[in-house]
């Protein structure tokens, strides 16, 4: 009888081993392929460099148009800046240019 006291006390331990194993396997699961976990976190970084190229090819736009804005200030206007847009836009051309067309 003697053995039978213990056989329910190993069991009890076994199952507590094997419930604590399976949280071990499943947080180890977690750490690796979860949303925030060692592969997510490659992708992270790829994203994050495309973030940072897209961000300074936006920021050279904006300075090239702040630039062409500062240009075209109606107090001192770039005057070949608001010759060459009345060239393309309007289709005008001084008297003495002469005009070629390309194909």
């Amino acid at each position: 009888m003697g053995v039978m006291r213990h056989e329910p006390k190993l069991a009890r331990e076994t199952v507590k081993q094997g419930v604590a194993l399976v949280c071990l396997l499943f947080l180890g699961g977690v750490a690796i392929a979860g949303p925030s976990g060692l592969i997510a976190l490659g992708e992270q970084r790829r994203m994050l460099e495309q973030r940072e190229q897209q961000v300074a090819a936006l920021s050279q736009e904006r300075d090239r148009l702040r630039n062409r804005v500062d240009l075209l200030d109606p107090k001192h206007a770039d005057a070949d800046l608001a010759g060459e847009l009345l060239r393309s836009e309007l289709n005008v051309a001084h008297p003495d240019e002469m005009v070629m067309l390309l194909r």
